[in-house]
């Protein structure tokens, strides 16, 4: 099927770029939030993602180090880098807003659920949708720790539901990790994998259902490594970091990638583990010192302040 209008559910940190980059490629892209008070806090994301897209093509022309894989070709040239800042500000006035879930549904090819980590908001929003989605949509998650078939059925069309997984800063990050459960078609899988090739991502598909997809599945452990170090006493994020850096050439380290997570996501994923309710434990631990920071709203780059100041 063609997929031309895309709703997004959700304006938080991915969905906002999720909804932004799929308007940045030219499709028609309504975004549904809870409440009025979501959209005017949304509003200020979107203008900021668009000049960042701005900036980030006008530095294409001069820095090849700045080049972003899901924005342009990287031999484009100056006269295309600028036609793609004129659309980024297309983009940006293109976007419609709504609370209303007949509105978001109506005339939708593709939902691309992007809310909160809770399994009970999740089903509350695909049982509503379900009464409102044409028979033709397709409904995918973004969630990156929760399987599609424990929301399938919620769906009303379990033949036409799977995962759709993001990196952060997907302009530059531009993974897509496809992702059905055993009632997922064919079909439908394979329409999701040209989608997000043609919003610029590398369509990255999964053969079956893995908690953590292929990403996180690598990445948490790590980022879990780091953390026990530090909680255990062993050494600073900074010193952690660097011991990384230079021994791996990576250009950066867990404490930093973890700013970028955000410090809420990863608190909520180490306290899925029933051992961090034991403060003794080393899960425990890792919950204590991140729950301190997010106490103090250090809550990572989007704060100005996680591991690192970012002032």
């Amino acid at each position: 099927m063609e997929i031309k209008n895309v709703t997004v559910a959700g304006a938080g940190v991915l969905g906002s770029q999720i909804a932004f980059q799929t308007a940045f490629k030219g499709f028609n892209v309504t975004v549904w939030v809870r409440s009025d008070a979501s959209i005017k806090r949304a509003k200020p994301k979107f203008a900021g993602l668009a000049q960042t897209y701005v900036d980030a093509l006008e530095a294409m022309k001069t820095d090849l180090a700045a080049y972003c894989r899901g924005l342009a070709a990287s031999d484009a040239s100056a006269e295309e880098l600028d036609a793609l800042k004129a659309k980024a500000h297309k983009a940006l006035a293109s976007i419609r807003f709504t609370t209303s879930y007949e509105e978001a549904a109506r005339d939708a090819d593709l939902v691309i659920e992007a809310i909160a980590e809770d399994p009970a908001q999740k089903t509350a929003f695909y049982t509503e949708l379900a009464a409102h989605l044409p028979e033709r949509a397709i409904v995918v998650t973004n969630s990156s720790t929760l399987l599609p078939s424990m929301f399938a059925e919620a769906t009303g069309r379990p033949e036409k539901y799977l995962a759709l997984h993001f990196a952060n800063q997907i302009w530059k990050n531009n993974t897509a990790e496809v992702m059905g459960h055993a009632g997922t078609s064919q079909e439908a899988f394979d329409a999701v994998v040209d989608f997000a090739a043609a919003i610029g991502m590398v369509p990255l598909p999964l053969h079956k259902e893995q908690p953590g997809y292929i990403l996180n599945s690598m990445l948490v452990p790590f980022l879990n490594s780091a953390q026990a170090l530090y909680a255990t006493g062993v050494a600073e994020p900074e010193v952690i970091d660097k011991t990384w850096m230079l021994a791996t050439g990576a250009p950066m380290g867990p404490f930093r990638i973890l700013d970028i997570v955000g410090l809420t996501t990863a608190y909520n994923i180490v306290a899925m583990n029933p051992q961090a309710n034991d403060p003794e434990s080393v899960p425990g631990k890792i919950a204590a010192l991140l729950k301190e920071k997010i106490d103090a709203g250090k809550t990572g780059i989007a704060a100005g302040e996680g591991f690192y100041s970012y002032q």
